[in-house]
C-alpha cells in the first residue's frame, strides 16, 4: 500500500487552474480500484492519497500522469507500506507481511 503526499509547488492560483483535471484523474484511478482515499492537507499546502494493489514502479508512473505534476504545481512523495492491521471496510488490502 502506498501513501502518495503531494506538496504545492506553485500558488494556490496556479493548483485550482488544475483542478477539474486533477479531479477527473482521481476518478479514474477509483474507478480501476487503485485509490482508496484521498483529499486536503491542513494547512491547504497540498494533498494526501491512500492507494493499493499495485508496484511502486506503477504508483511512480500514476503519480507522474496527475495533472498537477504535469503542470508542475506539485511534487509527490511516495511511501511504501505493509498494512497488516485495517478497519473491515479495507480488509481486501490487508497484506500479510512475509517474514
Amino acid at each position: 500500500m502506498f501513501v502518495m503526499e503531494l506538496t504545492y509547488t506553485a500558488p494556490l492560483e496556479s493548483v485550482e487552474e488544475q483542478m477539474d483535471a486533477h479531479i477527473a484523474w482521481l476518478d479514474g484511478y477509483y474507478a480501476a480500484g487503485v485509490f482508496l482515499a484521498s483529499g486536503r492537507k491542513v494547512p491547504r499546502d497540498g494533498g494526501v492519497i491512500l492507494a493499493g494493489g499495485v508496484s511502486r514502479a506503477e504508483i511512480e508512473r500514476i503519480a507522474a500522469e496527475d495533472p498537477f505534476a504535469v503542470a508542475d504545481v506539485c511534487a509527490y512523495s511516495i511511501t511504501e507500506f505493509i498494512a497488516t492491521k485495517t478497519s473491515a471496510d479495507l480488509s481486501t488490502v490487508r497484506e500479510n507481511p512475509i517474514t
